[in-house]
């Protein structure tokens, strides 16, 4: 089996550090023979989750659009940026809006026999892992299985910079999408 490993980034900056991160451990995926589609949030605009507003107008086109992608993938693929010590609203209104009831189905299907993995990216000194701790809690709350492993890159501006990547973050990064892809194989057997 081929696992399918949707991949994104809780930053909507195209060059952001952990776009960067997110690139290296998308290899370890794909040396691991997973299929990997990546997705740029923006190219997905959803308002601030409001119940007045959803029942006002439904769930927005492209909260529908990614429920589908989600729900065609085994595995999750997710850099995380740390903003003020937790991960990003982008990110949370995502998974908010993902994680609604539509026409009778309830919203923890596109997250069913999920497993995910996680890393992030930071200029500051902790890398980004105080945002993982709360999103893998997330992540577990929808029904996700949350990997082990992940990887965190402090200073990012320096071990991140284009051209001069830290090989032990290169490294360190694909290790995190190489066992994703085989523990959604183990999941899904």
């Amino acid at each position: 089996m081929t696992p399918k490993i949707l991949a994104f980034s809780g930053s909507a900056r195209d060059d952001s550090y952990n776009r960067r991160a997110l690139t290296h451990a998308i290899a370890g995926a794909q040396a691991a023979g997973a299929e990997v589609t990546l997705l740029h949030l923006r190219d997905f605009p959803l308002p601030i989750y409001d119940g007045d507003l959803e029942t006002r107008e439904g769930i927005p086109a492209p909260a529908l659009q990614l429920k589908e992608l989600f729900k065609a993938h085994q595995g999750l693929l997710i850099a995380s940026p740390e903003y003020n010590s937790s991960f990003s609203a982008l990110l949370k209104n995502t998974l908010d809006w993902v994680s609604r009831a539509h026409e009778g189905e309830s919203g923890l299907v596109p997250y069913r026999n999920k497993v995910a993995a996680l890393v992030a990216a930071s200029t500051g000194p902790l890398g980004g892992a105080r945002g993982l701790r709360q999103l893998r809690e997330i992540l577990a709350v929808l029904g996700v299985l949350v990997v082990p492993k992940q990887h965190t890159v402090a200073h990012a501006a320096q071990d991140l910079e284009s051209g001069h990547e830290e090989p032990r973050h290169v490294e360190a990064l694909a290790a995190v999408g190489a066992e994703l892809a085989q523990a959604c194989r183990k999941w899904n057997a």
